[in-house]
């Protein structure tokens, strides 16, 4: 048995995962044990995690790999600095201290995370080639094209190239500071958003908008190539020298300064997002068209932070020249932790690959589960009424009727899902038929911006009735924007809306879940990878007609999504959810001892989010 531990830690949602014998056995962010959102610390109980669902301890371990060379990215910080000194002095005085104190010393950092008791080699994987071989090694194809886009690595931020049997080879990269990334995450700094956060905002707000910064982008920012390659005019940035990411240069040009995070939304910023997903969907169709030129492959493997935006994705898929694409569910740096555990299973120690026909990555339902006598003793510990349902049909049953009715009901089932989509483990799910739904999650549930799109999941052999999606066309880690199919649409009653105004408008038959330019970002649920979620969907199909619901993360503004049973009653008890599911486990808010109405000014008041 070769048991190889994987992290990712020190820049944005530290993980670990561990393959056995080339299996994903599990996978974690360090956030959905300590609670702090997108946290960046070495995993230690991530580790904890996975070493206790494979019943091993540290000394057990045979390779333990981390996502990045340290050198080399230490060495791209000193060229920088020393290429804008002296501006960034600041940035350099804040970013030496972490560097010099740990940093540099990963070994030893790693070692003290697993408690001392590893003594074997660390093994440091470049960190493209860890966003590329979380893509190819767990999809389904026997070979594919590689394209990978994030923010920076060591000095790659982009890179392309093919994975084939047990193999992957890295080809072309583009090189800071010019990245796709950096330049989305610019204008999600601008726009008010918070950086590697609200880049998710920045998409959703870019239907509210018109593209009219478009052609000034392409034309100041960057000098953009037919490969998707370009380089951008560094004057209107400041990412590489200084504590913000945009320059006043740049605020002259967009009409000027950054928007505050506090300050209302305006025609400006929906405008400036929409520009800047047009030009990331067009670098993104330009990178994929030029690797399937190059490679001849016909299947496609996306990792990396952009590989995030679905709207890019669905773009390839319909416009591009792949007839498959696979995109890694953790497609960020949490990702980059099971891809350092595939690299060295696969390329290093040379062990041979099989295809799994959907994929390897077993519905990234990889984290912790809870067993139902834990969560009896939680539930009769905290004084909580429940009904305990012993059938899993009457279950499912019960609860279709429950979302039926016009009930939110948080859905706590099995493993927690690993990456940043909640997959039907850890979900809130809604009619997605009623059109005040929309709003009253964001506002009652989810306390965040009331322009934010939830998501659809459908039943795989029902998606094309619902949706532009071509027969076959999978979709089970809600990474795919799609058109709502044309005959599911209604036609406007008034006369066309502008900017937020257009969230009072029903667009179709399935109201909750069509972003206000008719599109959705779809999960399609099979019985092989969601089993219980597809059953109720199911249920909820015999009974309404509908085989779509609403599904977003079991989670509030500012919080990571919730992990144990403890976390759910505290999001069920602390918003406006009116039905809680814990594996057979139902309760219902107005049973609640407290039981009461909340509003975000309390949650706010008690919780603080960012």
């Amino acid at each position: 048995m070769t048991t190889i531990l994987g992290i990712s830690a020190f820049y944005h949602d530290s993980a670990a995962a561990l393959v056995v014998d080339g299996r994903i056995v599990a996978a974690a962010q360090e956030e959905r044990f300590t609670r702090i959102k997108h946290d960046d610390r070495f995993p230690v109980q991530a580790i904890r995690y996975c070493l206790r669902e494979a019943g091993l301890e540290a000394e057990q371990l045979d390779y333990v790999g981390f996502y990045d060379k340290p050198l080399l990215k230490y060495e791209r910080l000193l060229e920088t600095y020393l290429a804008f000194a002296p501006a960034g002095f600041r940035s350099f005085t804040r970013a030496m201290p972490l560097w010099l104190s740990q940093k540099l010393h990963l070994p030893r950092e790693i070692r003290k995370g697993l408690d001392g008791r590893y003594r074997r080699r660390c093994i440091f994987t470049e960190h493209h080639q860890s966003h590329a071989a979380s893509a190819f090694f767990p999809s389904p194809f026997e070979e594919a094209a590689i394209l990978t886009l994030d923010g920076v690595g060591e000095w790659a931020t982009a890179s392309l190239g093919y994975g084939r049997g047990n193999r992957i080879a890295l080809t072309a990269e583009l090189r800071f500071p010019h990245s796709l990334g950096l330049l989305y995450s610019a204008f999600t700094y601008f726009c008010g958003f918070r950086v590697n956060s609200g880049e998710y905002k920045l998409m959703g707000l870019a239907p509210y908008g018109e593209p009219i910064y478009a052609e000034a982008i392409r034309r100041k920012l960057i000098d953009l190539k037919e490969d998707g390659s370009f380089r951008m005019d560094l004057s209107y940035f400041r990412y590489c020298q200084g504590l913000v990411m945009t320059s006043r240069k740049f605020a002259r040009l967009f009409g000027g300064p950054p928007r505050r995070p506090d300050a209302p939304l305006t025609q400006r910023e929906m405008d400036l997002a929409a520009s800047i997903q047009q030009v990331t969907e067009e670098i993104m169709l330009r990178a994929a068209r030029h690797v399937h030129a190059r490679t001849g492959m016909k299947n496609l493997c996306l990792a990396g932070g952009v590989a995030l935006n679905c709207v890019g994705n669905g773009r390839i898929l319909r416009e591009g020249p792949f007839q498959k694409i696979w995109i890694q569910p953790a497609a960020g740096d949490a990702g980059g932790a099971l891809g350092t555990a595939l690299f060295i299973w696969h390329q290093l120690l040379d062990n041979p690959r099989t295809p799994c026909p959907t994929d390897s990555q077993q519905g990234s339902l990889l984290g912790p589960r809870f067993t139902e006598e834990e969560i009896r003793n939680l539930l009769d510990g905290l004084g909580a009424p429940y009904r305990f349902i012993e059938s899993e049909e009457d279950l499912c049953r019960h609860i279709a009727e429950l979302i039926a009715a016009g009930k939110v009901v948080g859905w706590v089932q099995g493993r927690m899902e690993f990456g940043p989509r909640a997959l039907g483990g850890r979900s809130i799910l809604g009619d997605a038929r009623r059109p005040e739904m929309q709003s009253l999650m964001n506002r009652k549930i989810k306390f965040r911006e009331s322009f934010r799109p939830f998501a659809p999941i459908v039943l795989q052999g029902r998606a094309g009735d619902f949706f532009d999606l071509a027969p076959g066309v999978e979709s089970p880690y809600m990474l795919l924007v799609a058109p709502v199919a044309d005959r599911q649409r209604i036609a406007p009653a008034t006369e066309p809306l502008v900017g937020l105004e257009k969230l009072r408008m029903v667009r179709s038959t399935i109201p909750a879940v069509t972003h206000v330019d008719s599109s959705a970002r779809i999960q399609t649920v099979d019985p092989q990878r969601h089993g219980k979620l597809y059953r109720l969907l199911k249920a909820f199909e015999a009974m309404t007609g509908c085989p779509v619901m609403i599904n977003t993360s079991f989670n509030v503004r500012g919080e990571p999504i919730v992990c144990s049973p403890a976390e759910a009653y505290q999001c069920f008890m602390a918003t406006n959810m009116d039905v809680l599911v814990l594996e057979r486990f139902v309760l219902t808010k107005d049973e609640q001892p407290r039981a009461q109405e909340h509003s975000i000014d309390e949650y706010l008041a008690r919780f603080a989010p960012d």
